[in-house]
């Protein structure tokens, strides 16, 4: 029943299952795509729910290792099969694990540790899906297409989001689809990967410029900038611009560790990271209002009644810093202090 090749070129068969579990020879015409929450490749239970190949990102190559658990006409276990109803994993299906997230609380709660956020995969990782989805499309005849609908997560979990194919609809299905798209299944994942994009990679067919890869012209970002100082002069708020305002909303800027000004940093036991970045819009909101506090203070200052020394107030100091040169030194650690309080206040 299997045709073409079944190992995935340059696939890594260290952790290959199919010798303990088995699974039903297919002639295989749809690929599922399944994310880990994880970062590493799972153990899969010793294999119990593993599918048929994992793709783990190799961030200094910037490129996807392949791990391959079962042959590609070899059904894996990946999906829920229940019983009396329609067949998942044995219905003609490659199932791929893409080690990353869906979920974008899971997103933030990993800050800056190295992972892939599939909704926002880069260029590189979906390439290397799509040359694996134009291999089995070029290898074993599975379409390059699939479903409209890929809401993202989490409304994408269970069957509200109306993505779910009803058993009919998944029986005569060929071509690529997502976990969240598989009957009897209440998994969300892969979310609202770029699938569209994905597929024109596969194809080989340029792509027009994604809104956030067209170039700005000199005038184009006079413009802006015009429009932050407008918007700033007028005591803020959100800018019209879609794009400027999406990129000001990005939880991306590196927050700042206590004893600084996140407090937050850190959850309550004081060494797990919490929340690690800020967004632009944020990151300003706290430089200005810490500017406008100093200002504030600096104003407290100016306020208070000078002190006046006599010229026999100098005279004397001086003859005291001469005889004695530490005592200057003493003299400025005592007015920093003495301005630093000031400034507390």
């Amino acid at each position: 029943m299997a045709t073409g090749p079944q190992r995935y070129p340059g696939a890594d068969i260290t952790h290959w299952y199919q010798a303990r579990w088995g699974g039903d020879p297919m002639d295989v015409n749809v690929v599922v795509l399944h994310t880990t929450e994880g970062r590493t490749v799972p153990d899969y239970d010793g294999g119990a729910m593993a599918p048929n190949l994992t793709a783990v990102p190799d961030f200094a190559t910037k490129k996807l290792r392949w791990y391959q658990h079962f042959d590609i006409d070899r059904s894996s276990r990946a999906l829920v099969n229940l019983a009396g109803g329609v067949e998942t994993n044995t219905l003609n299906v490659t199932q791929v694990e893409l080690v990353g997230t869906c979920d974008p609380s899971t997103h933030k709660s990993w800050g800056s540790a190295p992972h892939i956020y599939w909704p926002e995969a880069p260029d590189w990782a979906l390439q290397d899906v799509a040359d694996f989805l134009a291999w089995m499309h070029t290898q074993h005849g599975v379409p390059l297409s699939g479903p409209a609908k890929w809401p993202a997560y989490p409304s994408s979990y269970g069957s509200s989001a109306g993505a779910r194919m009803s058993n009919s609809a998944w029986t005569a299905f060929n071509g690529v689809c997502g976990h969240l798209h598989v009957p009897e299944n209440v998994h969300g994942d892969p979310g609202a990967i770029d699938f569209a994009r994905l597929i024109a990679l596969a194809k080989g067919t340029p792509t027009p410029p994604q809104e956030d890869d067209v170039a700005l012209t000199a005038d184009d970002i006079s413009k802006v900038a015009d429009a932050v100082f407008a918007k700033f002069a007028a005591g803020g708020g959100v800018l019209e611009n879609a794009d400027l305002a999406r990129i000001w909303g990005a939880d991306v800027v590196p927050a700042a560790r206590p004893p600084y000004s996140n407090p937050d940093y850190f959850q309550a036991d004081g060494k797990t990271p919490n929340n690690t970045t800020w967004t632009a819009g944020y990151t300003q909101q706290t430089q200005t209002e810490g500017i406008r506090e100093t200002l504030a203070r600096v104003k407290g200052l100016e306020s208070r009644p000078p002190v006046e020394l006599t010229d026999a107030d100098i005279a004397t100091l001086a003859s005291a810093v001469a005889a004695n040169p530490a005592l200057a030194e003493q003299i400025a650690e005592k007015v920093a202090v003495k301005l630093a309080e000031r400034l507390a206040e």
